[in-house]
Protein backbone atom coordinates (compact mmCIF):
# COMPACT_ATOMS: atom_id res chain seq x y z
CA UNK A 1 0.00 0.00 0.00
CA UNK A 2 1.01 3.34 -0.86
CA UNK A 3 2.73 4.98 2.19
CA UNK A 4 5.39 8.30 2.62
CA UNK A 5 7.42 9.09 5.64
CA UNK A 6 7.73 12.25 7.86
CA UNK A 7 11.30 13.16 9.42
CA UNK A 8 11.46 15.47 12.36
CA UNK A 9 15.28 16.37 13.05
CA UNK A 10 15.09 18.02 16.81
CA UNK A 11 18.46 19.10 18.65
CA UNK A 12 19.04 15.79 20.44
CA UNK A 13 16.89 13.05 18.96
CA UNK A 14 15.04 12.68 15.32
CA UNK A 15 10.96 11.81 15.43
CA UNK A 16 9.78 9.86 11.99
CA UNK A 17 6.39 8.52 11.29
CA UNK A 18 5.14 6.55 8.47
CA UNK A 19 1.75 7.33 7.33
CA UNK A 20 -1.17 6.17 4.40
CA UNK A 21 -1.82 8.88 2.43
CA UNK A 22 -5.38 9.67 4.15
CA UNK A 23 -3.32 10.03 7.57
CA UNK A 24 -3.14 6.83 8.82
CA UNK A 25 -0.51 6.21 11.74
CA UNK A 26 1.86 2.73 10.92
CA UNK A 27 4.72 3.42 12.45
CA UNK A 28 6.17 5.93 14.68
CA UNK A 29 10.17 6.06 15.99
CA UNK A 30 12.20 8.35 17.36
CA UNK A 31 16.37 8.10 17.91
CA UNK A 32 19.11 9.91 19.87
CA UNK A 33 22.37 11.23 18.09
CA UNK A 34 25.21 11.89 19.18
CA UNK A 35 25.45 15.44 18.75
CA UNK A 36 29.62 15.06 19.12
CA UNK A 37 30.03 13.22 16.28
CA UNK A 38 29.84 14.74 12.72
CA UNK A 39 26.23 14.52 10.33
CA UNK A 40 25.29 11.87 12.98
CA UNK A 41 21.79 12.52 12.56
CA UNK A 42 22.06 12.33 9.29
CA UNK A 43 23.95 9.12 9.01
CA UNK A 44 20.85 7.88 11.24
CA UNK A 45 18.21 8.94 9.53
CA UNK A 46 19.61 7.51 5.96
CA UNK A 47 19.90 4.25 8.05
CA UNK A 48 16.22 4.76 9.02
CA UNK A 49 14.09 5.17 5.69
CA UNK A 50 16.47 1.87 4.63
CA UNK A 51 15.19 -0.04 7.06
CA UNK A 52 11.43 1.61 6.74
CA UNK A 53 11.72 0.67 2.93
CA UNK A 54 12.63 -2.69 3.69
CA UNK A 55 10.04 -3.32 5.97
CA UNK A 56 7.30 -2.11 3.96
CA UNK A 57 8.47 -4.19 0.81
CA UNK A 58 9.17 -0.75 -1.63
CA UNK A 59 10.09 2.80 -1.06
CA UNK A 60 8.21 5.45 -0.11
CA UNK A 61 5.74 7.20 -2.30
CA UNK A 62 6.29 10.44 -0.62
CA UNK A 63 8.87 12.24 1.85
CA UNK A 64 9.04 15.28 4.16
CA UNK A 65 11.36 16.59 6.71
CA UNK A 66 10.92 19.59 9.18
CA UNK A 67 14.00 21.10 11.26
CA UNK A 68 14.91 24.51 12.99
CA UNK A 69 16.73 27.19 10.79
CA UNK A 70 14.86 28.95 8.02
CA UNK A 71 14.26 27.31 4.57
CA UNK A 72 15.55 27.47 0.89
CA UNK A 73 13.22 29.62 -1.45
CA UNK A 74 12.65 26.42 -3.11
CA UNK A 75 12.50 24.43 0.03
CA UNK A 76 14.75 21.30 -0.50
CA UNK A 77 16.90 22.81 2.06
CA UNK A 78 17.42 24.56 5.26
CA UNK A 79 19.48 28.05 4.35
CA UNK A 80 19.98 29.34 7.57
CA UNK A 81 21.24 27.31 11.07
CA UNK A 82 23.51 28.62 12.65
CA UNK A 83 25.27 27.05 15.96
CA UNK A 84 23.74 24.02 15.62
CA UNK A 85 23.72 20.94 13.67
CA UNK A 86 26.61 21.78 11.34
CA UNK A 87 26.04 20.39 7.79
CA UNK A 88 22.51 20.94 7.89
CA UNK A 89 22.21 24.24 5.92
CA UNK A 90 22.61 23.43 2.22
CA UNK A 91 22.14 19.99 2.33
CA UNK A 92 19.61 18.61 -0.52
CA UNK A 93 17.56 15.52 1.19
CA UNK A 94 16.82 14.02 -1.94
CA UNK A 95 19.83 13.30 -2.73
CA UNK A 96 21.43 12.90 0.47
CA UNK A 97 18.98 9.95 0.77
CA UNK A 98 19.25 8.21 -2.59
CA UNK A 99 15.47 9.14 -3.56
CA UNK A 100 14.48 9.58 -7.20
CA UNK A 101 11.42 11.69 -5.60
CA UNK A 102 11.79 15.78 -3.65
CA UNK A 103 12.05 15.95 -0.06
CA UNK A 104 10.45 18.95 0.40
CA UNK A 105 11.91 20.43 3.91
CA UNK A 106 9.75 22.87 6.57
CA UNK A 107 11.04 24.80 9.33
CA UNK A 108 9.96 22.57 12.79
CA UNK A 109 7.49 25.22 14.10
CA UNK A 110 5.73 25.13 10.53
CA UNK A 111 5.77 21.50 10.32
CA UNK A 112 3.80 21.03 14.01
CA UNK A 113 1.30 23.70 12.52
CA UNK A 114 0.66 21.46 9.32
CA UNK A 115 0.37 18.20 11.40
CA UNK A 116 -2.14 19.78 14.01
CA UNK A 117 -4.46 20.47 10.50
CA UNK A 118 -3.88 17.56 9.26
CA UNK A 119 -4.57 15.06 11.69
CA UNK A 120 -4.72 17.19 14.98
CA UNK A 121 -6.48 19.35 16.98
CA UNK A 122 -7.08 22.18 14.11
CA UNK A 123 -7.95 19.58 11.53
CA UNK A 124 -9.65 21.34 8.49
CA UNK A 125 -8.92 24.70 9.90
CA UNK A 126 -8.25 27.52 7.41
CA UNK A 127 -7.06 29.85 9.64
CA UNK A 128 -4.99 28.99 12.64
CA UNK A 129 -1.77 30.32 14.85
CA UNK A 130 0.11 27.80 16.59
CA UNK A 131 2.69 28.22 19.17
CA UNK A 132 5.04 25.80 20.84
CA UNK A 133 6.22 27.18 24.42
CA UNK A 134 9.38 25.94 26.53
CA UNK A 135 13.03 26.72 26.17
CA UNK A 136 12.05 29.59 23.72
CA UNK A 137 8.55 30.08 22.11
CA UNK A 138 8.04 28.80 18.39
CA UNK A 139 5.30 29.95 16.08
CA UNK A 140 3.68 29.50 12.75
CA UNK A 141 0.52 31.00 11.27
CA UNK A 142 -2.04 29.59 8.19
CA UNK A 143 -3.99 32.45 6.83
CA UNK A 144 -7.23 31.39 4.15
CA UNK A 145 -5.42 27.91 3.35
CA UNK A 146 -2.17 29.28 3.03
CA UNK A 147 1.13 28.55 5.57
CA UNK A 148 2.63 31.46 6.36
CA UNK A 149 6.23 32.17 4.93
CA UNK A 150 7.00 35.19 4.28
CA UNK A 151 9.94 36.85 1.81
CA UNK A 152 12.98 34.87 3.32
CA UNK A 153 10.76 32.26 5.24
CA UNK A 154 10.89 33.91 8.55
CA UNK A 155 6.94 34.38 9.46
CA UNK A 156 5.67 32.80 11.90
CA UNK A 157 8.61 33.95 14.59
CA UNK A 158 5.72 35.00 16.84
CA UNK A 159 8.13 34.60 19.84
CA UNK A 160 10.09 37.54 18.42
CA UNK A 161 7.21 39.82 18.84
CA UNK A 162 7.50 42.50 21.30
CA UNK A 163 5.64 43.49 24.01
CA UNK A 164 7.68 45.81 25.81
CA UNK A 165 9.32 48.28 23.66
CA UNK A 166 12.38 49.02 26.34
CA UNK A 167 12.57 45.54 27.94
CA UNK A 168 16.28 43.65 27.44
CA UNK A 169 16.59 42.44 23.88
CA UNK A 170 16.37 38.33 22.87
CA UNK A 171 18.20 36.46 21.03
CA UNK A 172 16.77 38.07 17.73
CA UNK A 173 17.57 41.47 19.22
CA UNK A 174 13.76 42.06 19.69
CA UNK A 175 13.09 44.11 22.78
CA UNK A 176 11.04 42.24 25.95
CA UNK A 177 9.84 39.64 23.51
CA UNK A 178 7.17 36.84 24.40
CA UNK A 179 10.03 34.38 24.01
CA UNK A 180 11.67 36.27 26.73
CA UNK A 181 8.44 36.81 28.82
CA UNK A 182 7.33 32.99 29.22
CA UNK A 183 10.16 30.92 28.06
CA UNK A 184 12.39 28.73 30.63
CA UNK A 185 14.90 30.88 29.08
CA UNK A 186 14.23 33.78 30.99
CA UNK A 187 12.27 32.40 34.13
CA UNK A 188 15.75 32.19 36.34
CA UNK A 189 16.19 35.95 36.19
CA UNK A 190 12.14 36.39 36.37
CA UNK A 191 11.89 34.40 38.99
CA UNK A 192 15.07 36.22 41.14
CA UNK A 193 16.87 32.89 40.70
CA UNK A 194 14.03 31.44 42.43
CA UNK A 195 13.36 28.69 39.78
CA UNK A 196 14.86 26.97 36.90
CA UNK A 197 12.00 25.54 35.09
CA UNK A 198 8.53 26.38 34.84
CA UNK A 199 7.29 22.92 35.88
CA UNK A 200 9.20 24.04 39.28
CA UNK A 201 7.19 27.06 38.62
CA UNK A 202 3.74 25.90 38.41
CA UNK A 203 4.39 23.17 41.00
CA UNK A 204 4.99 26.27 43.74
CA UNK A 205 2.27 27.77 42.90
CA UNK A 206 -0.21 24.79 43.14
CA UNK A 207 1.50 24.59 46.72
CA UNK A 208 0.26 27.85 47.41
CA UNK A 209 3.89 29.83 46.50
CA UNK A 210 2.23 33.70 46.40
CA UNK A 211 5.47 34.54 44.66
CA UNK A 212 5.98 31.37 42.17
CA UNK A 213 1.80 32.39 41.66
CA UNK A 214 2.72 36.28 41.22
CA UNK A 215 5.42 35.07 38.57
CA UNK A 216 3.33 32.42 36.61
CA UNK A 217 0.16 34.99 36.14
CA UNK A 218 2.06 37.26 34.95
CA UNK A 219 3.91 35.24 32.27
CA UNK A 220 0.39 34.02 31.38
CA UNK A 221 -0.89 38.01 31.32
CA UNK A 222 1.75 38.40 29.12
CA UNK A 223 0.71 35.55 27.01
CA UNK A 224 -2.65 36.56 26.49
CA UNK A 225 -2.05 40.53 25.59
CA UNK A 226 0.96 39.06 22.46
CA UNK A 227 -2.64 36.31 21.52
CA UNK A 228 -4.64 39.35 21.50
CA UNK A 229 -2.67 41.08 18.98
CA UNK A 230 -1.70 38.09 16.71
CA UNK A 231 -5.74 37.43 16.68
CA UNK A 232 -6.29 41.51 15.47
CA UNK A 233 -3.52 40.47 12.81
CA UNK A 234 -4.23 37.31 11.70
CA UNK A 235 -8.23 36.52 12.64
CA UNK A 236 -7.06 33.00 13.35
CA UNK A 237 -10.13 30.47 13.72
CA UNK A 238 -8.02 29.10 16.70
CA UNK A 239 -4.71 29.34 18.38
CA UNK A 240 -3.14 25.90 19.28
CA UNK A 241 -0.56 26.14 22.44
CA UNK A 242 1.54 23.34 22.73
CA UNK A 243 5.06 22.63 24.01
CA UNK A 244 6.37 21.95 27.54
CA UNK A 245 4.75 24.46 29.39
CA UNK A 246 1.40 23.99 28.03
CA UNK A 247 1.62 20.42 30.33
CA UNK A 248 0.56 23.01 32.68
CA UNK A 249 -2.31 21.53 31.49
CA UNK A 250 -5.92 24.07 33.70
CA UNK A 251 -2.96 26.14 35.09
CA UNK A 252 -1.99 27.56 31.58
CA UNK A 253 -5.38 27.63 29.70
CA UNK A 254 -7.72 28.37 32.51
CA UNK A 255 -6.50 31.97 33.82
CA UNK A 256 -5.40 32.39 29.81
CA UNK A 257 -9.05 32.02 28.78
CA UNK A 258 -9.94 34.25 31.65
CA UNK A 259 -7.38 37.34 30.61
CA UNK A 260 -8.33 36.56 26.88
CA UNK A 261 -11.73 37.55 28.00
CA UNK A 262 -10.72 40.92 28.97
CA UNK A 263 -8.39 41.34 26.32
CA UNK A 264 -10.25 39.92 22.77
CA UNK A 265 -12.20 41.56 20.30
CA UNK A 266 -15.14 39.72 19.95
CA UNK A 267 -16.50 41.06 17.13
CA UNK A 268 -20.36 39.82 16.91
CA UNK A 269 -20.15 37.80 19.91
CA UNK A 270 -17.08 35.78 18.06
CA UNK A 271 -14.50 33.65 19.76
CA UNK A 272 -11.27 32.17 18.55
CA UNK A 273 -10.83 29.00 20.11
CA UNK A 274 -8.26 27.83 21.98
CA UNK A 275 -6.59 24.25 21.95
CA UNK A 276 -4.48 22.23 23.45
CA UNK A 277 -1.95 20.40 20.72
CA UNK A 278 -2.62 16.88 19.77
CA UNK A 279 -0.09 15.20 18.56
CA UNK A 280 2.68 16.45 21.06
CA UNK A 281 6.42 15.38 20.13
CA UNK A 282 5.45 13.69 17.04
CA UNK A 283 2.97 17.00 14.96
CA UNK A 284 6.60 17.86 13.26
CA UNK A 285 6.76 14.23 11.47
CA UNK A 286 3.19 14.55 11.10
CA UNK A 287 3.25 17.83 8.97
CA UNK A 288 6.81 17.01 7.31
CA UNK A 289 5.13 14.20 5.63
CA UNK A 290 1.55 15.80 5.22
CA UNK A 291 4.13 18.40 3.27
CA UNK A 292 5.80 16.23 0.74
CA UNK A 293 2.40 14.52 0.52
CA UNK A 294 -0.17 17.96 -0.38
CA UNK A 295 3.30 18.77 -2.99
CA UNK A 296 3.24 15.55 -4.59
CA UNK A 297 -0.54 16.13 -5.28
CA UNK A 298 -0.32 19.28 -6.38
CA UNK A 299 2.56 18.10 -8.77
CA UNK A 300 -0.30 15.28 -10.33
CA UNK A 301 -2.67 17.60 -10.82
CA UNK A 302 -1.19 20.21 -12.85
Amino acid sequence: MKYGIGIDLGGTNVKMVVVHPDGELVQQTQFRFDQDRPMDWASGIKEQVKAISVRQEGCPEFVGLSAPGLTAEDGASIAHMPGRLKGLEGLNWSEFLGLKLPVPVLNDAHSALMGELWQGVAKGFQNAILLTLGTGVGGAAMVNGHLLLGEIRRAGHLGHSSLYSEGTTDIAGTPGSLEDAIGNCTLERRSLGKFTSTKQLVEAARNGDYFAMKVWLKSVWDLSCALTSFINILDPQGIIIGGGIARADDWLFDPLKQFLATTEWRAGGHQVELLHAQLGEFAGAFGAAYNALRLETEGENR
